[in-house]
C-alpha cells in the first residue's frame, strides 16, 4: 500500500480513538506512515467522507454512534456504505459490541467489510494483527465472529447478491467492461469487488476460471 496511508477513524469514545492511534503508531515501525483524521459522530464522519479531501486508504468505524438524522446516517454501517460508494478503494474496518448472529450476518451481507471485530475480542496485539491483515489485503474477522458464523458457513456468508452476480458473469467469461453493462456498478467498483472475492478465497493471483471453479465447489454459484 502507498505511503503515507490516510486513515479515517470515527468513534464516539475518545479513549478508543487513542487506542487505535497507538496501534497505528506501533504498526508504523514496520515502515508505514499514517495520516490520521478522526471524528466522533455520524455527522462529522459524513462530512469528511463526502468532502473533496476524501483520499482515505483505511477507514475504521464504530457501528453504534450518535446519528445524523438529516442525512439518514444512523450508524457506522451507514458511514461504511457511504465510504464504499464515495471511495471504493478504501479498506473498511468495522468494530462493534454487538454479538447477535443476525446483526453480524447483516453487517457482513450489507457491508462486507475488509475487517469486522467485536470490541471485547480485541487487545492491543489483536488490533495490530487486524491492521496488518487489513492493510495487506486479507480478510479479518475476530474470534467471536468466526465462532458465531461457524467454520462451515464462513465462506458462503462472505458474498452478497452482487458478488454472486459478478461470479456468474465471470463464469460466462465476461470482461469487466462488459460486466458494467449488466450491473449497476462502474468498472472500478467491479474490479474492487473481484479483488475482494479473490481475497476471501485466499487466491489473490487466481484467474477468473480458477475463482469460478472455487465458487462452484463451495456451491456459491451453480
Amino acid at each position: 500500500m502507498e505511503n503515507p496511508i490516510n486513515v479515517l477513524i470515527v468513534d464516539d469514545h475518545p479513549f478508543i480513538i487513542e487506542a487505535y492511534k497507538n496501534a497505528l503508531n506501533k504498526y508504523s515501525l514496520q515502515g508505514y506512515e499514517f495520516n490520521v483524521t478522526q471524528a466522533a459522530d455520524c455527522k462529522s464522519g459524513y462530512e469528511l467522507i463526502v468532502s473533496d479531501d476524501n483520499n482515505y486508504n483505511l477507514a475504521m468505524f464504530d457501528v453504534s454512534m450518535p446519528e445524523y438524522v438529516e442525512k439518514n446516517i444512523r450508524s457506522g454501517m451507514d458511514l461504511a456504505k457511504l465510504m464504499q460508494n464515495e471511495n471504493p478503494s478504501c479498506k473498511v474496518m468495522l468494530l462493534t459490541m454487538h454479538v447477535e448472529l443476525d446483526r453480524i450476518n447483516a453487517i457482513i451481507k450489507e457491508i462486507n467489510p475488509n475487517s469486522l471485530l467485536i470490541k471485547n475480542d480485541i487487545n492491543f496485539d489483536e488490533l495490530i494483527f487486524a491492521l496488518d491483515k487489513t492493510l495487506k489485503g486479507d480478510k479479518y474477522y475476530s474470534e467471536t465472529i468466526i465462532k458465531l458464523l461457524g467454520q462451515g458457513e464462513f465462506i458462503k456468508v462472505e458474498f452478497d447478491a452482487m458478488d454472486k452476480r459478478i461470479l456468474e458473469l465471470m463464469a460466462k467469461e465476461y470482461e469487466t467492461i462488459l460486466m458494467a453493462r449488466h450491473l449497476p456498478l462502474t468498472p472500478v467498483v467491479i474490479e474492487v469487488r473481484k479483488k475482494r472475492i479473490r481475497e476471501v478465497f485466499n487466491l489473490p493471483d487466481a484467474t477468473d476460471a480458477e475463482i469460478v471453479e472455487q465458487a462452484r465447489a463451495k456451491q456459491i454459484i451453480e
